[in-house]
């Protein structure tokens, strides 16, 4: 009986993925629905597909009668589709405050509401719910709320209707710019990632990372950083790529002489700087550029400098350490073996190389993500004749990429939609957003680093609660307009809320990629999250810094880009240097933190303030250098 009911569940599954992929392949290769069309079935598949994926009784599947709630939510299911094939084009004709709100419309607004949150609930927990029906409440109580939070209120009846309108009937709320985005793009870039990383790609990144780091001092910690980060341009996920190449690099660098937490550490810090890292940058840079309205290309390129500087940290941090603990990884018992040959496999690189070149040349996002799927299948086919089958995944092994892809993209869209909700009531259904834009704006105009520092702390906060984009579209809600009305650029703002998003993800005391690799390493999960969050000052840093020098998000002339640039590496040089140190011999703390404080003046836009730093740091370095041999040490 069971198993007939677990084949009735796979079958269920196959033809929702089947119907899923039809329907995103139809807006990809026949034409795109209008948005409150598009959205909403793209919504209805992901609600189905994750409610098949976890039922009420999942953790305990011999409990029975919790399925009866779960017929509940697909009649609710089956009538939101009904709801939108019989009253999208009256949703599209709608006008707001002038057209009625029907009857239906609200119960449609309501079960969708539900049906999203219990979603929420099963795939995140309950953080986030917790969070939405705060805000729901709160659109609620506002004309009762002090301060910031008051809001002129309504009658009960035209609260409802508003807050209808405002959530599903038109294209904000659930319905919103995030959602639409994750029906038009972000599917195409999950399933590409999925397929690009089970034809061989993937693994043939971790293993040039490998091979590029198997004679040099702390090959291991560097591997990490090389495989991580380019591993990191395609997937985008901090918890993948720690789970992809941290079962490799932690042990390798353990056996070398890291001690677990520093193995972890190295590991979370580098695989987080994969959403920072063109071209892909994690799916919340797709959502920034239909938020920014711009090309994808040019968020893409503005974040090249940081990136980069992120990572020059980073290698050359553990590159210290190594030579710290005088640890050599060309010694037998600590080299790195690539079990196959990477020239044979360059051609699996093409699906990425294609996907990359379509985007520059212009073409939109979602035909971009196709080309690189179809040359994935492609690149399948060649390895079946040219790599001796060893790359090669049969129909059922593709099969199983469609399903795994279709199921990620639709854990994406949940959050997504869900997110919406909040971004509605804090823009249209309060006033919270002005209200907070004028007061922070205000202490802002005489102390802009003070406000940074206020936007800085909401965001990490969001991103420890919340996922990456979550985090994200709230912060944007939340910050950006203040942080605008000081005079920053769009871009800048944007990007300085979704750096913080991200970098939460290594800032305890809810760090998910440090919680993993921690896991990995056998380490202490606060111990690695702390050490992960120090390695990556730079990170920290950033943010701060493209806000007072735009050039650094290639905002200025190309004298500023290059200074600025200059600047920022320099800086990034030296910030690992005391983070890590030792330079040719071991520093101790006065000179550490002397050096940090030269490293923050040397990024610093102020040229005078570089200057010193600049001087100060070459003498402080020059002394270390001529100091005499300092013995290997055990520890940092």
């Amino acid at each position: 009986m069971a198993d007939k009911k677990f084949s009735t569940k796979s079958i269920a599954t196959v033809a929702v993925v089947a119907v899923f992929l039809g329907f995103q392949m139809y807006l990809a290769l026949v034409r795109q629905l209008p948005p409150l069309q598009q959205s909403p079935l793209h919504l209805i598949l992901a609600l189905t597909l994750i409610y098949l994926y976890y039922p009420a009784n999942k953790k305990h599947p011999e409990v029975k009668w919790p399925l009866i709630i779960d017929a509940v939510i697909f009649a609710g299911i089956a009538f939101m589709l009904y709801y939108v094939i019989t009253n999208s084009q009256r949703l599209i004709d709608h006008v707001s405050f002038i057209d009625p709100v029907l009857t239906l419309d609200k119960v449609f607004m309501v079960v969708t509401i539900l049906l999203l949150l219990e979603a929420v609930r099963r795939t995140l927990g309950n953080v986030l719910v917790i969070f939405i029906i705060a805000f729901i409440i709160y659109a609620w109580i506002a004309p009762y709320c002090p301060g910031i939070f008051f809001t002129k209120g309504k009658t009960a009846s035209r609260f409802l209707s508003q807050f209808t309108e405002g959530m599903t009937m038109g294209e904000s709320g659930v319905f919103g710019t995030p959602l639409y985005t994750s029906a038009s793009c972000l599917f195409y870039f999950i399933l590409f990632g999925v397929f690009f990383s089970r034809c061989g790609g993937g693994q043939l990144l971790i293993d040039c990372g490998m091979k590029f780091s198997n004679k040099s001092s702390g090959g291991p910690a560097k591997a990490a950083v090389i495989s991580s980060g380019l591993m990191g341009m395609i997937s985008g996920s901090a918890v993948a790529n720690v789970s992809t190449t941290g079962v490799i690099t932690i042990p390798m660098m353990k056996k070398i002489g890291y001690e677990p937490h520093e193995a972890g550490a190295i590991e979370a810090v580098a695989s987080t700087g994969g959403q920072i890292m063109p071209p892909i940058m994690g799916i919340g840079a797709f959502i920034m550029a239909e938020m920014l309205g711009v090309n994808y290309l040019s968020i893409a390129k503005s974040a090249i400098l940081p990136a980069v500087a992120y990572y020059l940290a980073v290698f050359v941090l553990v590159s210290m350490l190594a030579r710290k603990r005088a640890v050599k990884a060309g010694s037998p018992d600590v080299e790195i073996k690539v079990e196959q040959k990477i020239l044979p496999r360059l051609y699996l690189l093409l699906p990425a190389i294609l996907l990359v070149v379509w985007i520059i040349r212009g073409n939109s996002l979602m035909r971009s993500g196709m080309v690189g799927i179809f040359s994935c299948l492609v690149c399948n086919v060649i390895s079946y004749f040219v790599n001796g089958k060893r790359n090669f995944i049969g129909l059922k092994e593709l099969g199983k990429c469609c399903v795994q892809g279709t199921k990620q993209a639709a854990e994406i869209a949940i959050p997504t939609a869900a997110c919406g909700i909040i971004i509605n009531v804090v823009t249209m259904q309060t006033s919270l957003a002005t209200n907070l834009t004028s007061v922070v704006g205000g202490l802002g105009q005489s102390y802009l680093f003070l406000a940074l520092l206020v936007a800085m702390a909401g965001c990490m906060l969001l991103g420890m609660a919340l996922p990456t984009v979550a985090a994200y579209l709230v912060g944007v809600i939340l910050f950006v307009p203040v942080i605008r009305s000081l005079g920053v650029s769009a871009l800048c703002a944007n990007m300085f809320v979704f750096y913080f998003g991200i970098m939460a993800q290594i800032t305890p005391p809810v760090c998910v990629a440090s919680y993993t690799a921690a896991g990995i390493a056998g380490a202490s999960a606060m111990k690695t999250g702390w050490t992960g969050m120090t390695y990556a000052l730079v990170g920290f840093l950033a943010p701060f810094v493209f806000v007072f020098n735009p050039a650094i998000l290639l905002e200025g002339s190309v004298l500023e880009i290059i200074t600025g640039a200059a600047q920022l590496f320099i800086g990034s040089y030296v910030l690992a240097v005391a983070v890590a140190g030792y330079f040719r011999n071991a520093l101790n703390m006065w000179e550490r933190l002397i050096l940090v404080a030269c490293a923050i003046s040397m990024i610093s836009p102020e040229m005078v303030s570089t200057v010193v730093g600049v001087a100060v740091a070459a003498g402080l370095l020059l002394l270390n250098t001529r100091r005499g041999a300092a013995k290997p040490q055990i520890s940092a």
